[in-house]
């Protein structure tokens, strides 16, 4: 696929995440904080790094929340929250990319790749980082932010998966220049 190619699906993916994130997604404040946003605001980014590379899924994420916050800001920016943007969608992409390159990919299921590469993204991410970078910056106890975490982390990977998968096939043949089915 040509850099201009992945340039514009990128930059779809962008615009896909700061709507889905800043306009159609549940944010629940805790201790007068953003502690838990409920929604598929970070599905594209994870997208552009399964399907372009975790390169891609990193840009599109950092950009995607650096924009996000000048549409709707939520208090002042946090360059945190760019970097676990950008690891959300560059984590699974790496994933794939090293079961690709370790031999790994072909022996397990297509399916089973693509939850834990999501599941490994999703988790480092959302039960990790983010709660940490709460805790730290804000002083929210993680008691109160893992548990909505966990449940939204159990809903979002299976989901997230399946989404991925039905969207790939019409990806590819769209990367190879064909219509979609």
């Amino acid at each position: 696929m040509s850099k201009a190619r992945q340039a514009a699906f990128t930059a779809l993916f962008i615009a896909m995440s700061v709507v889905l994130t800043r306009f159609a997604s549940l944010r629940i404040a805790i201790g007068g904080v953003e502690g838990v946003r409920v929604g598929f605001g970070s599905l594209p980014n994870i997208m552009a790094g399964i399907l372009l590379g975790p390169l891609y899924g990193a840009i599109s994420g950092a950009l995607a929340d650096v924009i996000g916050f000048f549409l709707s800001p939520m208090g002042g920016y946090m360059p945190h929250f760019t970097l676990t943007a950008g690891l959300t969608g560059a984590l699974p992409g790496l994933v794939l990319l090293v079961f690709r390159k370790t031999g790994l990919a072909g022996r397990l299921s297509e399916w089973f790749e693509l939850i834990l590469a999501v599941g490994i993204g999703v988790t480092v991410v959302s039960w990790g980082l983010t709660p940490y970078f709460l805790n730290t910056l804000f002083g929210l106890p993680r008691a109160a932010i893992m548990p909505p975490r966990i449940v939204a982390a159990i809903i979002e990977i299976p989901a997230y998966s399946v989404i991925i998968k039905a969207v790939s096939a019409s990806y590819v043949r769209l990367a190879a220049g064909k219509k979609p089915a």
